[in-house]
């Protein structure tokens, strides 16, 4: 059998590894360096704090194949609440997640403060921790998961742009190449590249963005705060902030931070931790999203696969999605095909739905 795979983030190099592991002659195309688009932009977030059952295998699944590969460090994720609605979503999805057999706990934010010193709690309504929560160095998954791609058998084609002449055919500067199979995992240029096709995606583009911070003093986990909607994780003996995302046309992603964003977010910081932050590096992201949330992975033509539309979370669920996606290519009974099969089919949406990428319909984009 022979696949090609055009993308060569985290979700196309899990599928190209799988597919060579077994045996499947794999190229790879990027129209870039690998990992050059929203993975090697990724926060490197990786938890199973997931409420709903479908997200939280794939999450689990995930995590178990990078503790196997070596690239997950482990870091506990706090999530936390100030006013009284999000409080009482904080404890509801802690419950829910306990009942799917999740390492989940809720604290009292007076408990919070004392198992990290440096976080401010004044203010926090509710908090819950998801203990076997970590994080990942996009970097060193992509350079990780090239190594094993390539160890397989697989060929990777790097700034090389492609198209799809026809469901199964690749066409490069090179000229074409006819597959058995074809599978595009190539984030926001997924939607243009199966168009010509009649192939027709229901995903929108927003723009993220996220700063790293000098060192600072004190241990912290990885944090979410419901209320105010930014999250962070430690890195670099700093940490890295995310926020400011809004909606944008994806040729108008601009990849450097906006200013605001930076004075914001230090604020934040310091008003959270009573920590005086510095910038280190500040960047901008293009992120896709679908009308429910939930990716587009799966056939959409005889030969023809896609997975988009990760909604900030394509690398954290890559090891899973890929591995599902190359035992369906190859025909393959998948490990985990009951929760995939039906949540995240593509084909589920017309594909001319109007939807605002980040779930608010009144906001102007």
């Amino acid at each position: 059998m022979e696949v090609a795979v055009v993308g060569g983030g985290a979700v196309g190099l899990v599928v190209a590894g799988d597919l060579a592991a077994r045996g499947t002659d794999v190229t790879l195309y990027e129209r870039g360096a690998l990992g050059s688009g929203a993975t090697g932009r990724a926060a490197g977030l990786c938890y199973d704090a997931f409420a709903d059952p479908t997200d939280a295998a794939v999450a689990t699944r995930a995590i178990e194949r990078y503790r196997e590969w070596d690239l997950f460090t482990p870091c506990p994720y706090v999530w936390v609440a100030r006013d009284e609605r999000d409080a009482r979503a904080v404890r509801e999805q802690a419950a829910e997640m306990r009942a799917l057999g999740l390492d989940v706990e809720e604290l009292a934010p007076a408990a919070l403060g004392e198992r990290y010193p440096a976080l401010g709690t004044d203010g926090l309504t509710a908090c819950a921790v998801a203990r076997t929560a970590g994080t990942l160095d996009p970097e060193a998954v992509v350079t990780r998961l090239a190594e094993r791609a390539r160890a397989a058998g697989a060929t990777a084609h790097t700034e090389t742009p492609a198209t799809l002449a026809a469901q199964t055919t690749v066409e490069t500067a090179a000229g074409t190449t006819s597959f058995d199979a074809v599978v595009v995992a190539a984030g926001p240029a997924t939607k243009p590249l199966v168009a010509p096709l009649d192939v027709r995606l229901a995903l929108n583009c927003y723009r993220a963005q996220a700063l790293v911070t000098g060192p600072l003093d004190g241990r912290l986990p990885s944090l979410y705060d419901a209320s105010r909607g930014y999250y962070w994780r430690p890195r670099d003996d700093g940490l890295l902030v995310g926020d400011g995302a809004h909606a944008v046309d994806p040729a108008d992603c601009d990849p450097e931070a906006d200013p605001e964003f930076v004075e914001t977010t230090l604020g934040r910081i310091e008003a959270a931790t009573a920590l005086t932050p510095d910038v280190a590096r500040a960047w901008a992201g293009c992120c896709t999203a679908t009308p429910d949330r939930d990716p587009l992975v799966g056939p959409v033509a005889d030969g023809l696969w896609v997975a988009t539309g990760w909604q900030g979370h394509g690398l954290m669920r890559a090891p899973a999605i890929g591995e599902w996606l190359a035992e369906r290519v190859r025909g393959e009974s998948p490990r985990l095909d009951a929760p995939l099969s039906g949540s995240f089919d593509p084909t589920r949406f017309d594909g001319d739905e109007q939807f605002h990428p980040l779930g608010d319909p009144t906001a102007d984009w």
